[in-house]
Protein backbone atom coordinates (compact mmCIF):
# COMPACT_ATOMS: atom_id res chain seq x y z
CA UNK A 1 0.00 0.00 0.00
CA UNK A 2 2.61 2.45 1.07
CA UNK A 3 4.09 1.77 -2.61
CA UNK A 4 1.30 2.50 -4.36
CA UNK A 5 0.26 5.52 -3.26
CA UNK A 6 4.08 7.17 -3.30
CA UNK A 7 3.83 6.17 -6.79
CA UNK A 8 0.41 7.75 -7.07
CA UNK A 9 1.92 11.27 -5.71
CA UNK A 10 4.29 11.37 -7.79
CA UNK A 11 2.58 10.68 -10.67
CA UNK A 12 0.40 13.28 -9.84
CA UNK A 13 3.27 15.72 -8.95
CA UNK A 14 4.36 14.93 -12.79
CA UNK A 15 1.01 15.09 -14.44
CA UNK A 16 -1.06 17.76 -12.95
CA UNK A 17 1.42 20.81 -13.91
CA UNK A 18 1.10 19.92 -17.37
CA UNK A 19 -2.24 19.51 -17.39
CA UNK A 20 -2.44 22.83 -15.96
CA UNK A 21 0.35 24.15 -18.48
CA UNK A 22 -1.37 22.94 -21.27
CA UNK A 23 -0.03 23.25 -25.16
CA UNK A 24 2.65 21.66 -26.79
CA UNK A 25 3.80 20.37 -23.61
CA UNK A 26 0.42 18.65 -22.82
CA UNK A 27 0.06 17.56 -26.33
CA UNK A 28 3.65 15.62 -26.30
CA UNK A 29 3.12 14.23 -22.86
CA UNK A 30 0.14 12.87 -23.91
CA UNK A 31 1.37 11.37 -27.11
CA UNK A 32 4.27 9.69 -25.07
CA UNK A 33 1.48 8.20 -22.32
CA UNK A 34 -0.30 6.90 -25.08
CA UNK A 35 2.58 5.40 -26.62
CA UNK A 36 3.22 3.36 -23.71
CA UNK A 37 -0.11 2.09 -23.27
CA UNK A 38 0.23 1.44 -26.93
CA UNK A 39 3.72 -0.69 -26.59
CA UNK A 40 1.98 -2.61 -23.84
CA UNK A 41 -0.73 -3.92 -26.42
CA UNK A 42 1.90 -4.87 -28.98
CA UNK A 43 3.79 -6.83 -25.69
CA UNK A 44 0.63 -8.70 -25.29
CA UNK A 45 0.51 -9.31 -28.70
CA UNK A 46 4.18 -10.88 -28.79
CA UNK A 47 3.39 -13.12 -25.84
CA UNK A 48 2.10 -14.93 -28.74
CA UNK A 49 3.71 -14.11 -31.47
CA UNK A 50 6.19 -11.68 -32.84
CA UNK A 51 5.72 -9.19 -34.94
CA UNK A 52 8.08 -7.86 -37.71
CA UNK A 53 10.37 -5.06 -36.35
CA UNK A 54 8.92 -2.73 -39.96
CA UNK A 55 5.43 -3.32 -39.24
CA UNK A 56 6.17 -2.23 -34.74
CA UNK A 57 7.54 0.56 -36.42
CA UNK A 58 5.29 1.41 -38.94
CA UNK A 59 2.78 0.92 -35.71
CA UNK A 60 4.71 3.20 -33.43
CA UNK A 61 4.65 5.92 -36.08
CA UNK A 62 0.96 6.03 -37.25
CA UNK A 63 0.21 5.90 -33.89
CA UNK A 64 1.94 9.28 -33.19
CA UNK A 65 1.06 10.72 -35.81
CA UNK A 66 -2.62 10.12 -35.32
CA UNK A 67 -2.46 11.08 -31.41
CA UNK A 68 -0.80 14.59 -32.62
CA UNK A 69 -3.34 15.15 -36.03
CA UNK A 70 -4.93 18.51 -35.09
CA UNK A 71 -3.14 19.76 -32.42
CA UNK A 72 -3.92 23.38 -33.76
CA UNK A 73 -7.70 23.27 -33.48
CA UNK A 74 -9.97 25.71 -31.99
CA UNK A 75 -13.22 24.66 -31.07
CA UNK A 76 -14.64 20.83 -29.83
CA UNK A 77 -14.22 19.33 -32.44
CA UNK A 78 -13.87 15.56 -32.72
CA UNK A 79 -12.57 14.65 -36.29
CA UNK A 80 -10.12 12.70 -37.75
CA UNK A 81 -8.66 13.28 -41.42
CA UNK A 82 -9.56 10.98 -43.63
CA UNK A 83 -6.14 11.22 -45.35
CA UNK A 84 -4.85 9.49 -42.23
CA UNK A 85 -6.86 6.84 -41.62
CA UNK A 86 -6.57 5.89 -45.45
CA UNK A 87 -2.97 5.84 -44.78
CA UNK A 88 -3.14 3.83 -41.90
CA UNK A 89 -4.92 1.34 -43.34
CA UNK A 90 -2.36 1.12 -46.63
CA UNK A 91 0.63 1.12 -44.50
CA UNK A 92 -0.91 -1.82 -42.03
CA UNK A 93 -2.88 -3.97 -44.53
CA UNK A 94 -0.64 -4.28 -47.66
CA UNK A 95 2.20 -5.57 -46.36
CA UNK A 96 0.29 -9.37 -45.76
CA UNK A 97 1.09 -9.22 -49.55
CA UNK A 98 5.21 -9.28 -49.07
CA UNK A 99 5.01 -11.20 -45.62
CA UNK A 100 4.89 -15.22 -45.24
CA UNK A 101 1.62 -16.31 -43.43
CA UNK A 102 3.73 -17.51 -40.16
CA UNK A 103 5.29 -13.60 -40.06
CA UNK A 104 2.38 -11.16 -41.11
CA UNK A 105 -1.13 -12.19 -41.92
CA UNK A 106 -4.30 -10.61 -41.79
CA UNK A 107 -5.07 -11.47 -37.83
CA UNK A 108 -1.99 -9.21 -36.85
CA UNK A 109 -2.70 -6.56 -39.58
CA UNK A 110 -6.24 -5.94 -38.05
CA UNK A 111 -4.87 -6.44 -34.29
CA UNK A 112 -2.10 -3.80 -35.17
CA UNK A 113 -4.71 -1.34 -36.99
CA UNK A 114 -7.71 -2.21 -34.02
CA UNK A 115 -5.32 -1.15 -31.27
CA UNK A 116 -3.88 2.07 -33.78
CA UNK A 117 -7.41 2.88 -33.98
CA UNK A 118 -8.92 2.32 -30.42
CA UNK A 119 -6.37 3.73 -28.52
CA UNK A 120 -4.89 6.54 -31.02
CA UNK A 121 -8.60 8.21 -30.84
CA UNK A 122 -8.82 8.00 -27.26
CA UNK A 123 -5.65 9.94 -26.56
CA UNK A 124 -5.98 12.29 -29.56
CA UNK A 125 -9.31 13.16 -27.90
CA UNK A 126 -7.72 13.63 -25.00
CA UNK A 127 -5.82 16.33 -26.67
CA UNK A 128 -8.62 17.78 -27.90
CA UNK A 129 -10.76 17.92 -25.29
CA UNK A 130 -7.62 20.00 -23.05
CA UNK A 131 -6.80 22.28 -26.03
CA UNK A 132 -10.43 23.46 -25.99
CA UNK A 133 -11.16 24.08 -22.11
CA UNK A 134 -9.38 22.92 -19.77
CA UNK A 135 -12.40 22.13 -17.29
CA UNK A 136 -13.78 19.37 -19.79
CA UNK A 137 -10.95 17.96 -19.47
CA UNK A 138 -11.20 18.21 -15.46
CA UNK A 139 -15.21 16.80 -15.95
CA UNK A 140 -14.23 13.84 -17.53
CA UNK A 141 -11.56 13.12 -15.19
CA UNK A 142 -13.76 13.83 -11.81
CA UNK A 143 -16.39 11.38 -13.62
CA UNK A 144 -13.87 8.49 -13.78
CA UNK A 145 -12.69 9.12 -10.60
CA UNK A 146 -14.97 9.36 -8.05
CA UNK A 147 -17.26 6.54 -10.31
CA UNK A 148 -14.07 4.33 -9.99
CA UNK A 149 -13.52 5.26 -6.27
CA UNK A 150 -16.94 4.93 -4.97
CA UNK A 151 -17.43 1.97 -6.72
CA UNK A 152 -14.83 0.44 -4.80
CA UNK A 153 -16.05 1.95 -1.64
CA UNK A 154 -20.03 0.83 -1.72
CA UNK A 155 -18.58 -2.60 -3.55
CA UNK A 156 -15.85 -2.96 -0.45
CA UNK A 157 -18.53 -2.16 2.61
CA UNK A 158 -21.84 -3.63 0.89
CA UNK A 159 -21.29 -5.27 -2.43
CA UNK A 160 -23.01 -9.26 -2.79
CA UNK A 161 -23.97 -9.80 -6.17
CA UNK A 162 -21.29 -9.84 -8.46
CA UNK A 163 -21.42 -7.92 -11.70
CA UNK A 164 -19.26 -9.93 -14.24
CA UNK A 165 -17.53 -12.42 -11.99
CA UNK A 166 -16.02 -14.17 -15.30
CA UNK A 167 -13.95 -10.85 -16.22
CA UNK A 168 -13.62 -9.01 -12.66
CA UNK A 169 -14.90 -11.15 -9.26
CA UNK A 170 -14.21 -8.49 -6.98
CA UNK A 171 -16.82 -6.09 -9.29
CA UNK A 172 -20.42 -6.16 -7.65
CA UNK A 173 -23.80 -4.44 -8.60
CA UNK A 174 -24.04 -2.59 -5.28
CA UNK A 175 -20.51 -1.05 -6.38
CA UNK A 176 -21.42 -0.48 -10.07
CA UNK A 177 -24.89 1.20 -8.49
CA UNK A 178 -22.47 3.17 -5.88
CA UNK A 179 -20.16 4.44 -8.22
CA UNK A 180 -22.61 5.48 -10.25
CA UNK A 181 -24.66 7.20 -8.07
CA UNK A 182 -21.96 9.67 -6.71
CA UNK A 183 -19.96 9.81 -9.83
CA UNK A 184 -22.61 11.67 -11.49
CA UNK A 185 -24.21 13.75 -8.42
CA UNK A 186 -20.53 14.79 -8.22
CA UNK A 187 -19.44 15.58 -11.80
CA UNK A 188 -22.23 17.09 -12.41
CA UNK A 189 -22.57 19.70 -9.78
CA UNK A 190 -19.16 20.45 -11.29
CA UNK A 191 -20.08 20.82 -14.84
CA UNK A 192 -23.36 23.04 -13.81
CA UNK A 193 -20.67 25.13 -11.65
CA UNK A 194 -18.26 25.26 -14.28
CA UNK A 195 -20.02 26.28 -17.14
CA UNK A 196 -22.74 28.44 -15.23
CA UNK A 197 -24.91 25.57 -16.95
CA UNK A 198 -28.65 27.09 -17.77
CA UNK A 199 -30.00 23.78 -19.31
CA UNK A 200 -31.89 20.88 -18.82
CA UNK A 201 -30.73 19.85 -15.57
CA UNK A 202 -32.18 16.13 -16.47
CA UNK A 203 -30.72 15.85 -19.61
CA UNK A 204 -26.97 16.75 -17.84
CA UNK A 205 -27.98 13.88 -15.46
CA UNK A 206 -28.35 11.56 -18.17
CA UNK A 207 -25.93 12.56 -19.89
CA UNK A 208 -22.80 12.21 -17.02
CA UNK A 209 -24.84 9.05 -15.87
CA UNK A 210 -23.84 7.74 -19.67
CA UNK A 211 -20.86 8.62 -19.00
CA UNK A 212 -19.93 7.06 -15.68
CA UNK A 213 -21.92 3.74 -16.90
CA UNK A 214 -19.87 3.63 -20.23
CA UNK A 215 -16.70 4.29 -18.37
CA UNK A 216 -17.37 1.55 -15.87
CA UNK A 217 -18.03 -0.77 -18.62
CA UNK A 218 -14.96 0.87 -20.45
CA UNK A 219 -12.78 -0.73 -17.17
CA UNK A 220 -14.34 -4.20 -17.51
CA UNK A 221 -13.51 -4.45 -21.16
CA UNK A 222 -10.09 -3.65 -19.89
CA UNK A 223 -10.37 -6.44 -17.21
CA UNK A 224 -11.56 -9.17 -20.01
CA UNK A 225 -8.53 -8.26 -22.48
CA UNK A 226 -6.15 -8.90 -19.42
CA UNK A 227 -8.07 -12.04 -18.50
CA UNK A 228 -7.82 -13.09 -21.99
CA UNK A 229 -4.31 -13.43 -21.86
CA UNK A 230 -3.62 -14.52 -18.26
CA UNK A 231 -2.12 -10.81 -17.13
CA UNK A 232 -3.04 -9.64 -13.82
CA UNK A 233 -1.96 -6.17 -15.14
CA UNK A 234 -0.42 -4.67 -18.89
CA UNK A 235 2.52 -3.11 -17.05
CA UNK A 236 4.45 -2.09 -14.18
CA UNK A 237 5.39 1.92 -14.90
CA UNK A 238 3.82 2.71 -11.53
CA UNK A 239 4.63 0.25 -8.79
CA UNK A 240 1.68 -1.12 -7.05
CA UNK A 241 -0.63 0.45 -10.19
CA UNK A 242 0.30 -1.85 -13.21
CA UNK A 243 0.90 -0.12 -16.52
CA UNK A 244 -0.85 3.12 -18.33
CA UNK A 245 -3.70 1.00 -19.45
CA UNK A 246 -4.36 0.00 -15.99
CA UNK A 247 -4.88 3.81 -14.80
CA UNK A 248 -6.55 5.07 -18.20
CA UNK A 249 -8.97 2.12 -19.20
CA UNK A 250 -12.05 4.25 -18.03
CA UNK A 251 -10.93 7.58 -19.32
CA UNK A 252 -10.73 6.27 -23.09
CA UNK A 253 -13.91 4.75 -22.97
CA UNK A 254 -15.09 8.10 -21.15
CA UNK A 255 -13.71 10.42 -23.82
CA UNK A 256 -14.70 8.06 -26.70
CA UNK A 257 -17.94 8.71 -25.55
CA UNK A 258 -18.36 12.00 -24.85
CA UNK A 259 -16.81 12.69 -28.15
CA UNK A 260 -19.51 10.64 -29.67
CA UNK A 261 -22.43 12.82 -27.49
CA UNK A 262 -20.98 16.44 -28.46
CA UNK A 263 -20.81 15.48 -32.30
CA UNK A 264 -25.23 14.12 -31.47
CA UNK A 265 -25.91 17.85 -29.76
Amino acid sequence: MKTRVISAIIALLIVIPIIIVGGKLYCFAIAAIGLIGFLEFLELKEKEKKLPILMKIIGVSAFVVLVLSNMNQIGLDFYTDYKILTSIIFLVMIPIVFYSRDKYNIEDALFLFGVIFFLGLGFKYLINVRIFNLNYLIFLCLITIFTDTFAYITGSLIGKHKLAPTVSPKKTWEGFIGGLIFGTFISTIFYHTAFEYTGNIFLLILVVASLSTIGQLGDLVFSSIKRYYKIKDFGNIMPGHGGVLDRLDSIIFVVLAFSFIVALV
